[in-house]
């Protein structure tokens, strides 16, 4: 058999690797963060981010969470967790492969990301957050449709 007849064919899509890229914690009040009895305000931004890392089809694909929690004005911890992932993703259209980067890759780097957010928090001797799953599929088609909206309207004007 030659090189070419070993070659996989069709669509690509592989794991090659998953990572912490960039872990912050902080809790800036110190001891006064445990002395509250009022229920802080957790907000967390959850974010994507892709890079092409070669022309062999391999894609850097990073999940980003901030996770803050406030009491009043007073931020008890903040907690950012870059957590990325290497994709070998090859033989699909560049409209498939936006979709793969956009809900297979962050689908399969969050349960590694709610992990180790957890486990900052529980270090820092605050609860486990237990971050609800996250339907990226949905996100992504919201995403297309606010974008076919916004041409429209952009058409209209």
């Amino acid at each position: 058999m030659s090189e070419q007849e070993n070659r996989p064919q069709g669509p690509q899509f592989q794991v090659q690797r998953i990572y912490a890229k960039d872990i912050s914690y902080e809790a800036p009040q110190g001891p006064e963060a445990f002395r509250s009895t009022t229920s802080p305000k957790i907000s967390q931004d959850i974010t994507t981010t892709s890079t092409r890392i070669d022309d062999n089809g391999n894609y850097e694909v990073v999940l980003g969470a901030t996770i803050t929690a406030k009491v009043d004005d007073k931020v008890l911890f903040l907690c950012e967790v870059h957590q990325a992932g290497i994709f070998l993703i090859k033989g699909v259209s560049e409209e498939q492969c936006k979709q793969i980067i956009s809900t297979h890759c962050p689908t399969m780097l969050f349960p590694y990301l709610r992990e180790t957010v957890d486990n900052l928090l529980v270090k820092g001797t605050f609860p486990a957050l237990m971050m609800p799953s996250i339907n990226f599929d949905a996100l992504y088609h919201q995403a297309l449709e606010a974008d076919k909206e916004k041409n429209k309207a952009g058409e209209l004007n």
